[in-house]
């Protein structure tokens, strides 16, 4: 897997795999960026949390792209080595990423101490995690205002009435094959 764009561009990632573990393709990956920059994000001011980051792509490529700082948060111990390892062959300056090797629900269960301007919510098909992440980054202040909650999850789920969040807006629904993107953002206040 390649990084797509920007100062790492065409930059080798190495992956893994494990249950539920499925790299997003460069076509998927594309996607997002596009649908996240015609939003208005400017990755050179963003702060991104990487949530069931998997291989990091998502975080690598908005580091690539100019992002100030990512956190990546992955349970499996091998996957988050290998985060650091990708990392580390990139040469991504230790001051821009945290590499977070544990259960991402009891770090968003704590309130975040600086908000992050776009989250990345990959969680592994059929676990039905994304609500419970999406009200934990909500309810703990993880999400700056302003800032964008980016889903990637099966085609064919049925998103839940909780998924549509009072204070949240969907700004995009788009199915790549097996795959929805999904992008929430805070309502502008009036």
């Amino acid at each position: 897997m390649r990084i797509i764009a920007g100062e790492y561009r065409g930059r080798v990632l190495k992956t893994t795999s494990a249950p539920g573990y499925r790299p997003a393709t460069s076509k998927v990956r594309q996607a997002v960026f596009s649908m996240l920059e015609a939003r208005g994000v400017y990755w050179p001011e963003c702060r991104v949390l990487d949530l069931f980051a998997g291989s990091g792509s998502l975080a690598f490529e908005a580091l690539s792209r100019g992002a100030e700082q990512a956190w990546l948060v992955e349970m499996n111990k091998t996957a988050a080595k290998l985060i650091t390892e990708n990392a580390e062959k990139i040469k991504i300056p230790h001051d821009r990423y945290r590499v977070m090797a544990e259960d991402l629900f009891k770090i968003i269960s704590r309130r975040a101490a600086e908000p992050f301007d776009v989250i990345f919510i990959d969680p592994p098909y059929g676990k039905n995690f994304l609500t419970p992440a999406m009200k934990a980054v909500l309810r703990n202040g993880w999400l700056a205002e302003g800032g964008i909650i980016c889903a990637e999850v099966e085609s064919k789920l049925a998103l839940p009435p909780e998924a549509d969040h009072a204070e949240l807006e969907l700004i995009a629904n788009r199915a790549y094959g097996q795959t929805r993107i999904l992008l929430w953002t805070t309502e502008e206040s009036e």
